[in-house]
């Protein structure tokens, strides 16, 4: 097997070396808009550069694999579908609704297969809260608490082209909490703090957001992130029900300390960022990927997953900027898309 890599920046590198060491795939073609980088990172793993986009198809691969800015997903989605293509696509597919439509309708018509890069549905935490809620060990679901911190924010160069926190950030937890629970959120009520630095108010962007999300079984759920967690990366989530509770991310690496005498120490070595604390997950989904193209699984996380969690980070914006609830039935796209 073959695969094309387009993009080779953080992300893109560390799945471009995962599946260089993959069993089942036997190169790689690596492309990106800055084709020394590119190069470098062939040179590095033995693979092959390729100086643009047209190279990936020209060459010929079995598979793609697109992890570049967020402005470019949907095009490059379309021309691999176009070209008979399955693909992997890190989120979002794109930064707005009809974008992310028209991607969609893309991959339809072709045929192909689209998965999207929501890591989190393959770590050992999450894959646990879901079994637990699924098999009734929770009883009645009745609050959901769940929480995405960074440690260091991004650039400032970055946030204008981020989407904003509810896109870039929280559409993640927008994702497992559907999953785990196998529920969809009807509304939602949100808001944000741009306290911080001056450059998430000059990008008109917030550096700490909140949402309070009722889902259509009558749970509530409250969502929040920041993107200034000084102690370390925070990513957890909380489920309560009437028979038992449940924490997704609470280990010796949380960054978290207790007040109380007898409670847990404060974590020596805390979690730095997503890539240290997902590593595991990165390589399960791309395996997943992989097996997909193979004809060996069903797709386990297609875009209209992804446009669900988009449409849940839509209608907090709205939420936010109008300062009132918004209905997820006020936001543009699909209401039909199967929670997995």
């Amino acid at each position: 097997m073959r695969i094309g890599v387009i993009g080779t920046g953080r992300i893109g590198t560390i799945h471009a070396n995962t599946l260089s060491r993959h069993r089942e795939v036997g190169s790689l073609i690596l492309t990106d808009a800055d084709p020394a980088r590119a190069q470098e990172l062939a040179y590095r793993l033995g693979e092959t550069a390729a100086p643009g986009v047209d190279e990936i198809y020209t060459w010929g691969v079995d598979a793609v694999v697109i992890t570049t800015a967020t402005s470019a997903h949907a095009e490059l989605i379309g021309r691999a579908a176009r070209s008979g293509l399955p693909v992997f696509c890190e989120k979002p597919i794109a930064l707005d609704l009809p974008g992310t439509l028209d991607a969609l309708a893309e991959v339809d018509a072709a045929g192909t297969v689209l998965q999207m890069g929501f890591q989190r549905r393959f770590d050992a935490g999450y894959t646990g809260a879901r079994e637990a809620v699924r098999s009734g060990r929770l009883g009645r679901l009745h609050t959901v608490r769940a929480l995405t911190s960074d440690q260091a924010p991004p650039s400032a160069a970055s946030l204008p082209q981020s989407g904003g926190l509810y896109r870039d950030t929280l559409i993640h937890d927008f994702d497992i909490l559907r999953w785990v629970t196998g529920h969809e959120v009807v509304d939602v009520y949100a808001a944000g703090s741009d306290a911080g630095p001056a450059m998430f108010r000059e990008a008109g962007d917030v550096d700490t957001g909140a949402a309070l999300l009722t889902l259509d079984d009558g749970t509530l759920a409250t969502v929040t992130a920041t993107r200034l967690n000084g102690a370390g990366y925070d990513v957890r989530m909380e489920l309560a029900g009437e028979l038992d509770q449940i924490v997704v991310g609470l280990d010796d690496r949380t960054p978290i300390a207790s007040t109380e005498p007898t409670g847990p120490p404060a974590a020596d070595k805390p979690w730095t960022g997503f890539l240290e604390r997902f590593g595991p997950a990165y390589e399960a989904e791309l395996a997943a990927f992989v097996e997909v193209v193979r004809g060996e699984r069903a797709n386990p996380c297609d875009g209209r997953e992804a446009m669900q969690a988009l449409r849940i980070a839509e209608a907090c914006e709205v939420s936010r900027r109008e300062r009132r609830p918004v209905r997820l039935g006020e936001i543009l796209g699909d209401a039909g898309a199967a929670v997995m």
